[in-house]
């Protein structure tokens, strides 16, 4: 399968996530060097009081981003989607506190130094949809487990 070929897919199908914790609505596009999404705060949306969405929200955003292109690669490649981890952010500083009910937020996703199945460190940016400077821009150390109930039981020990 053809990795931009994913874009129309519903983000559930890429994620390893369930409802209510599907926070993105949308693929923007996918390649092999970038991904974008998107998500609309709404007065229901998870985190929301109703009129915005705090901004340290965003990082949750970004990692579902992450995730949402790691599993639109497995999927082209045939395998699997999987369990990831958000292990850390070198630094998270947005330059609005909040995001408001109504906005349409834009995420993309570069790959910085990338391990299928292992650590990967990418750049993300979160910035409204109609406007070209992000809220945002921050890398995300993430890491992709390949057997989550081996995994789980190696840290139990």
């Amino acid at each position: 399968m053809i990795l931009s070929e994913l874009k129309d897919w519903p983000v559930a199908r890429l994620l390893p996530h369930a409802s209510p914790m599907i926070m993105i609505d949308r693929v923007v596009s996918v390649s092999e060097d970038y991904f974008e999404a998107e998500v609309v705060v709404r007065p229901d949306s998870l985190f929301c009081d109703g009129t915005a969405v705090n901004a340290w929200v965003g990082i949750e955003y970004m990692a579902q981003a992450v995730a949402a292109y790691a599993g639109a690669e497995a999927i082209a490649a045939g395998r699997p989607v999987k369990i990831g981890f958000l292990l850390g952010t070198r630094s998270y500083a947005s330059r609005t506190p909040r995001f408001a009910v109504g906005t349409v937020l834009r995420i993309g996703v570069k790959k910085v130094l990338h391990e299928p199945g292992s650590l990967s460190v990418v750049e993300c940016s979160l910035r409204d949809a109609g406007e070209t400077e992000p809220f945002v821009v921050s890398n995300l150390t993430v890491y992709e487990v390949d057997d989550l109930p081996a995994y789980l039981a190696e840290q139990a020990q």
